[in-house]
């Protein structure tokens, strides 16, 4: 009678699995990243340039972009050139929730030049927003006069003992350790305050690096009157492995969260 019913109505009694589950909330990321704009030409639309870049990194993923905007004698890390990042970039990132990180990581600054780039200060001074520095009086004055910006301690501060963080994060909100202190997992345990730490998701010529005179060399020529690049592999040999990738599950193990990813120069020899 059941099978006759079943086959006269043409619907099955056989029972099926749905084959969808109830909708849940994302998990808050275990990662978060500063990601590089280095060598972007403004006129690419910046989340074109992330799916290009970076594809593999979720949005949600993404703390902050770091790159040029305009000009300012207080840059370092990478010699400027033009900006990287238009107006446009910085107002849509800020609109996706992500901040806008100014690499103002010269060795030097002079009060008279930090009062010429208070422009630029002026203007992209919002929370969530950040400065990247090495030099402490400039970070000083940035904490005084624009207390929304998040400063960072550079890697170019290079910062490699307990003491030294502990002092950093007396003035800066979080220090960016050097990216050879990846290997040293008994060291990164020890750290106490693992949640201010930004390590390296990646990694190119600086890892072996033994003087990192560029950065110094770098620090005068975005002063715009003159110097000469300065490099130490004609002058001290060291161990090329071009750009290569840490794992990051141990680190996130051991409750940092916070990484710093590069993107890979033409030939693959280092990152920017």
């Amino acid at each position: 009678m059941n099978t006759q019913a079943g086959e006269a109505t043409g619907k099955s009694e056989i029972p099926y699995e749905r084959i969808f589950t109830k909708a849940q909330p994302l998990d808050t990321p275990k990662a978060t990243y500063t990601i590089s704009a280095r060598g972007k030409n403004p006129s690419m639309p910046i989340f074109a340039y992330l799916r290009n870049q970076y594809g593999n990194i979720a949005l949600r993923e993404i703390e902050s972009i770091f790159g040029f905007v305009e000009p300012c004698s207080l840059y370092g890390g990478r010699g400027y050139s033009q900006r990287e990042l238009s107006d446009r970039d910085v107002l849509q990132l800020n609109n996706a929730g992500i901040g806008l990180r100014i690499p103002m990581s010269n060795h030097f600054a002079e009060r008279d030049e930090y009062d010429e780039c208070q422009t630029l200060l002026d203007k992209y001074h919002r929370k969530g927003n950040s400065i990247i520095t090495t030099n402490d009086d400039l970070a000083r004055w940035i904490r005084h006069d624009y207390p929304n910006y998040s400063l960072d301690a550079s890697v170019i501060k290079n910062i490699k003992s307990h003491k030294k963080i502990e002092e950093a994060l007396t003035l800066y909100d979080s220090v960016v350790l050097p990216m050879r202190l990846n290997e040293d997992l008994e060291f990164l345990e020890e750290v106490e305050q693992k949640d201010r730490i930004i390590l390296f998701a990646n990694a190119g010529c600086a890892l072996t690096c033994p003087s990192k005179l560029c950065y110094l060399s770098i620090s005068r020529i975005n002063k715009f009157n003159g110097g000469e690049f300065q490099c130490s592999q004609p002058i001290k040999k060291r161990q090329l492995l071009g750009m290569v990738d840490f794992p990051l599950q141990p680190y996130i193990d051991m409750g940092y969260s916070k990484f710093k990813l590069l993107r890979s120069r033409p030939g693959g020899m280092t990152g920017y």
